[in-house]
């Protein structure tokens, strides 16, 4: 018998192979949408997930987390089955630019077992624990402004989950649950953490939750009242306090393996150069959970308001209403401005007055400004935020858990979500004036954007052709009364400027 040797290969044809192997398909999602690889991800500890992989969103082109909750005893998934739908449900209305986006589920029944699979966003630029380790190896210091964005972000969310209708409490929020995109946007992950404990009663399920809670490292971000019957959103605060200290001092020292020191946190609070932000967060950490603030009462604390209410505000609005203007319209508006000529002047009886002229603000920096609150790092926190409300069961299923479905029903149709974030209409009319040739370009925030034309009679009316152009643009409702009013106006204005021209010939 004769035994062949296989051929060495090279370094980089032996990672090439290894890449493929990773890639390799594993499995699909009922309705192909999902695609499961080989490669494990972590995308911070959940109870009762007993693996985390990557996988492709083939309709979006792009990778996702597909995650896998195992029953090997399917009385006991059937007795919380209801609970379990009830609260993949829930999850699925949490929507916030700085929260880690759950995106679907559904059940795989087998014979002798059954599975939960979840579908999550994934964060591949890794946790803010990984972020603040490379900071400290480089040798350099937080920038104060980079924490308060980070904080900002971090409260934004608290507060959107604990003013849930019922109130979400995170219970698992450390530097390795929050992560950080190259875009400087934070995001919460690991939200279902809680939620999972409360849901699954199994303790093999428990398991690895509990192995997380005693890790040694993190042990410290938990608050003294954890566990007990009756905590509630304090827990997070105190957690998110340590989150911000950490930030602040990159690290707090640990005793080899051992937990950091209640000392070790009270001396990393005091090495604070800033008496607010050593004040910000000490309120966090105290040891009675009813003197800790909420986190909407923190977004307003002194440390954190690095931008004017009233610049905010305006450039949410200006966000919200991009459809109206043109691309680069902040570029665009101050070529025309003369830099010496004063904008605004603030006069004094008894001294000199403040004049503020154009040439001090940089159109660069306003830009930049404005594409950071379009990516939720700079949260409207003056307002109350909005809250998810509970769907009709109906209404919820996705085509995944429709096939879980015993008795046969119609499948929902899927509620259109994509937003239109720019618009652009064109009307030119022929030589006798008979006809008008109108044109619509809707740009989504999908980039799959849309584009409409048709022919305009004189006796058609401004109304009736706004509406039938929308109907066929398939956009949401919100959308559809926006782009409706823009059009009827863009039609009413051709008229308007077709007959003054028709008047002075």
């Amino acid at each position: 018998m004769t035994m062949s040797v296989p051929e060495r290969k090279s370094g980089s044809e032996g990672k090439e192979e290894e890449s493929e192997d990773e890639s390799e398909i594993l499995e699909e999602s009922p309705c192909g949408r999902w695609q499961k690889r080989k490669e494990q991800v972590s995308q911070g500890n959940v109870p009762g997930v007993e693996s985390a992989s990557l996988a492709m969103d083939t309709e979006e082109g792009v990778e996702v987390v597909w995650n896998e909750v195992l029953f090997l005893d399917k009385k006991v998934f059937k007795a919380q089955e209801e609970k379990i739908k009830e609260m993949f449900e829930n999850l699925m209305q949490v929507e916030h630019p700085n929260i880690v986006k759950f995106h679907k589920y559904w059940l795989d029944m087998k014979e002798s077992q059954a599975r939960v699979i979840f579908i999550t966003e994934y964060m591949s630029s890794g946790s803010l624990k990984q972020f603040l380790k490379k900071t400290k190896k480089n040798h350099k210091t937080m920038n104060v402004k980079a924490w308060k964005r980070w904080c900002t972000q971090i409260l934004s969310a608290l507060s959107y989950l604990h003013s849930c209708d019922p109130p979400i409490i995170h219970g698992n929020l450390t530097c390795d649950t929050i992560f950080i995109q190259h875009n400087g946007l934070i995001k919460i992950g690991s939200v279902w953490h809680r939620l999972f404990v409360n849901v699954f009663p199994d303790a093999s399920v428990h398991s690895k939750g509990r192995q997380h809670r005693d890790e040694q490292r993190n042990l410290h971000f938990f608050a003294p009242e954890y566990g007990a019957g009756e905590d509630g959103y304090a827990i997070d605060i105190f957690s998110f306090g340590i989150c911000a200290l950490e930030m602040a001092v990159l690290e707090i020292q640990a005793n080899g393996d051992s937990a950091v020191s209640k000392e070790a946190i009270v001396n990393a609070g005091q090495s604070l150069e800033d008496p607010l932000m050593r004040e910000f967060t000490q309120s966090c950490l105290h040891h009675d959970s009813k003197l800790r603030p909420t986190a909407h009462d923190l977004l307003f604390h002194r440390v954190l308001f690095e931008v004017h209410s009233l610049k905010l505000l305006a450039a949410h609005c200006l966000i919200n209403n991009q459809y109206l203007l043109p691309e680069n319209c902040v570029e665009e508006k101050t070529k025309s401005f003369d830099p010496n000529a004063v904008m605004a002047e603030i006069k004094h009886e008894d001294r000199q007055g403040v004049q503020l002229k154009y040439s001090h603000v940089s159109p660069l920096e306003l830009d930049k400004f404005l594409e950071d609150v379009k990516n939720g790092i700079y949260p409207l926190m003056n307002f109350a935020s909005t809250r998810p409300h509970p769907v009709p069961r109906a209404l919820s299923l996705s085509q995944e858990q429709v096939e879980t479905v015993k008795t046969p029903t119609p499948e929902p149709q899927e509620t259109e979500t994509r937003k239109v974030v720019q618009m652009h209409c064109n009307l030119e009319s022929n030589e006798e004036g008979t006809k008008t040739h109108l044109s619509l370009f809707l740009k989504m925030d999908d980039k799959l954007h849309r584009q409409l034309s048709c022919d305009i009679l004189p006796t058609d009316t401004s109304k009736d052709l706004a509406s039938e152009l929308v109907h066929y643009a398939f956009i949401n409702e919100e959308d559809s009364e926006k782009v409706a009013g823009f059009l009827e106006n863009a039609i009413k204005q051709h008229r308007v400027r077709a007959l003054a021209s028709g008047s002075t010939q």
